[in-house]
């Protein structure tokens, strides 16, 4: 599992733009900037929709004021419903990038897989905030409580930068 002074790991993830689906080089990404990056279950489940994203939402002006070049969104989604979800919830609006991890490859790499079949969700991202500089992970939230949404969202992480 992924820890304060970690790199993050190498990964592709996937966008749907104008062009159709592409993919994004996290590496290139994180290169010589200061990121917020925050994962979670599923687009459009109640936690994630209700909570998690639009904490990040509220913040992102704030974050921006603090140096924060980039807010992501990461979820083991494809890039049709992670774009759909940015539109929906106002959070491609405030400028919040949603990445898709649509195999899971990210969230297994961080260690941070787990699921829940009860509800239909397989290798789906535990909830997490973290803030990178230059790929290397500075301040790392992880919720304790499983359904919980208290430690990783924007305001907790706000406090820690």
């Amino acid at each position: 599992m992924i820890s304060v002074g970690d790199r993050l790991p190498d990964a592709t993830f996937m966008i749907f733009s104008e062009k159709g689906p592409e993919t994004v080089d996290l590496g290139a990404k994180l290169k010589g900037r200061k990121v917020v990056m925050f994962g979670l279950p599923g687009a459009f489940t109640r936690g994630c929709s209700m909570t998690h994203l639009p904490s990040f939402i509220r913040t992102r002006q704030a974050l921006a004021d603090k140096g924060v070049d980039e807010v992501i969104c990461v979820s083991v989604n494809d890039p049709f419903v992670m774009t759909a979800w940015g539109q929906q919830s106002g959070a491609a609006e405030a400028g919040i990038t949603m990445l898709a991890d649509p195999m899971a490859e990210f969230t297994k790499a961080i260690g941070l897989a787990f699921s829940a079949p009860v509800v239909g969700l397989y290798d789906r991202c535990q909830r997490f905030a973290l803030l990178a500089e230059d790929g290397v992970i500075k301040v790392l939230n992880l919720e304790e409580e499983a359904g919980a949404c208290k430690l990783t969202v924007g305001e907790e992480l706000l406090e820690q930068i």
